[in-house]
């Protein structure tokens, strides 16, 4: 199966709040007993904080179909240093897609677009809990600045 990436457009942006609705759960620690309409809330304002940004929008195909997404910031330097970087506001891939090079493709042409916007580091959150997404970054080179600890109250 052939895994190619095209810039997003106005007409993905249905399919990027589908699929971003359908996959999000997996953005929250199994200990953060959220209920499912604050998550949905949670996206919507993610999605709409980075429409207001600059950012790129990328989107995975496989033999035509659309395979998954990666919205990548441009202008929302790290916060510690306040040096440029590219920061991966979102990445979903279609479950059927999953473990099949789609999020790979996603990654790399996240990277190549930051490179070609000039921007020295590229940044990410990913939950600890979904070992599949960490398992893809540190394949990938991405390795732990910084945690952040949360305790249940």
């Amino acid at each position: 199966m052939k895994v190619a990436v095209r810039l997003g457009s106005v007409a993905d942006r249905a399919y990027v709040e589908d699929l971003g609705r359908r996959t999000v759960t997996s953005s929250v620690a199994a200990f953060r007993h959220a209920p499912d309409a604050v998550v949905l809330a949670a996206l919507e304002r993610l999605l709409e904080f980075t429409r207001e940004r600059s950012h790129t929008t990328l989107i995975a195909e496989c033999d035509g179909e659309r395979a998954g997404f990666v919205l990548v910031v441009d202008d929302l330097p790290d916060e510690v240093t306040l040096m440029p970087q590219g920061f991966i506001a979102y990445m979903a891939v279609e479950p059927s897609f999953r473990q099949r090079g789609a999020g790979s493709a996603l990654l790399i042409a996240a990277e190549d677009e930051a490179r070609r916007r000039g921007l020295p580091y590229m940044g990410l959150m990913v939950t600890e809990d979904n070992a599949a997404g960490r398992a893809l970054y540190e394949r990938a080179g991405y390795f732990t600045e910084r945690r952040l600890l949360c305790k249940p109250l």
